[in-house]
């Protein structure tokens, strides 16, 4: 990458045009900040990102984040729904080619829900994103209740739906229970938190078998659903 930092004056990006009011290379730009907040944010937090240190590793001047992204906030928010709401369109489409196909069980739609998340394991800027996430339960509540909810409120209420019709004696509030334990155990399971390496013997665990870690993600939680 250029060792001159880009700015939202005097940049092509913001000087030349392929149409009314759109930047040549601006959709470049802003995904390239996008990936340097993803990484800084999973690693430092919100509260602990500055906008001088997301400029400095997207080689770009804060000026240019700004003009992008408006705020610290603004540029959070986009980092966290760019890949949330792709995650919560494929548990949707999962979940209705399942639906069409016949009765969903119990284990299809737990593997539905967790595979899109699954996936972004397989690159070093999902692995950051996956990080974030679980990172956003810790943070503050104006900042974390709404874009989860954004995100990922309405795929959650319809896994609820039909997890109890797949189980009709689970009650509703048990539903909502258990998927939230779903949840907690794959943003735990998924981020990296290196904790099975520490504990098993040297050889037991390999943390590159996605499928044996879906496979036991997977166990736990439908045995968590179907208990009484």
């Amino acid at each position: 990458m250029n060792s001159r930092k880009r700015q939202p004056e005097g940049d092509k990006t913001a000087t030349k045009h392929k149409g009314p009011g759109r930047p040549e290379g601006a959709s470049v730009v802003r995904e390239e900040i996008l990936d340097a907040a993803e990484q800084v944010f999973a690693n430092l937090g919100y509260a602990g990102t500055t906008l001088r240190e997301v400029a400095t590793h997207a080689n770009v001047t804060q000026a240019l984040i700004s003009y992008y992204f408006g705020s610290k906030f603004g540029l959070f928010e986009e980092v966290f729904l760019r890949r949330g709401q792709m995650i919560s369109q494929q548990r949707l489409e999962n979940l209705e080619a399942m639906c069409a196909s016949g009765k969903p069980n119990v284990r299809g739609i737990v593997r539905a829900f967790l595979l899109p998340t699954l996936t972004l394991r397989n690159t070093p800027q999902g692995r950051a994103f996956l990080r974030l996430q679980a990172r956003l339960h810790t943070e503050p509540p104006e900042i974390s209740y709404k874009l989860r909810t954004d995100a990922y409120g309405g795929s959650t209420r319809r896994y609820v739906e039909v997890l109890r019709e797949a189980l009709p004696k689970l009650g509703e509030l048990d539903a909502y229970w258990r998927v939230t334990l779903m949840i907690g155990t794959y943003l735990y399971a998924f981020s990296d938190t290196h904790r099975m390496e520490e504990m098993t013997p040297k050889g037991l665990y390999d943390p590159e078998d996605t499928e044996g870690l879906i496979e036991q993600v997977t166990r736990f939680v439908v045995g968590g659903f179907e208990a009484k």
